[in-house]
């Protein structure tokens, strides 16, 4: 490797160590003309993963660019950073499993939606927004008729739920419990 003091081509390595990840091995040299130190870096020159938009243009795939979008969408929300890191991994981990080096931002999206709406609904809705530029109000409505959705079902057995306990008959018979009904729900009866 070419020095960066003197410009000979003539170094040998000291020490190599690999980084954390097992991504980089950092090595130190010396050059053997000059005598002095300098570090070099080695890594996999990795093909980009290419992220096909909306309008057939293409970009390079960026984890930061994701993660920045989900931040926006849980700004001011109870939603840990670390959970949103694992989103991002997530659609991170789908692109490294397919053979396609290109994806359109409708699978990405899809993914990360997926993953959003079991997190955070109005996150979810935030980032629904902006991923599926909703031109009009009924667009915007029928995501949040679709969260609703599943709602809907427990709240219609909870409705039918309390006709059957009101019908349920009163646990003291008698003219005590009579008086008790027409003094009032949850006053006691006058003491004689």
């Amino acid at each position: 490797m070419k020095c960066p003091f003197c410009s000979e081509n003539r170094d040998r390595v000291v020490d190599s160590r690999e980084s954390r990840d097992g991504a980089t091995i950092r090595r130190r040299r010396e050059c053997v003309s000059c005598g002095r130190r300098f570090t070099s870096y080695e890594q996999i020159d990795d093909i980009p993963y290419m992220v096909v938009k909306h309008d057939g243009s293409r970009e390079e795939f960026s984890r930061k660019k994701l993660l920045s979008g989900l931040l926006k969408a849980c700004e001011k929300r109870p939603v840990a950073t670390r959970s949103l890191e694992a989103i991002v991994d997530e659609a991170e981990t789908m692109l490294h499993e397919r053979e396609e080096r290109e994806i359109s931002t409708h699978d990405i999206g899809a993914c990360v939606m997926e993953k959003l709406r079991e997190l955070d609904q109005v996150a979810y809705v935030r980032f629904a927004s902006v991923y599926r530029r909703f031109e009009d109000l009924d667009a915007f409505m029928d995501v949040v008729k679709s969260l609703l959705q599943p709602v809907a079902p427990a709240a219609a057995r909870a409705a039918a739920a309390r006709p059957a306990a009101a019908a349920v008959p009163s646990a003291s018979p008698g003219p005590a419990g009579a008086a008790a009904k027409t003094a009032g729900a949850g006053k006691p009866p006058e003491s004689p």
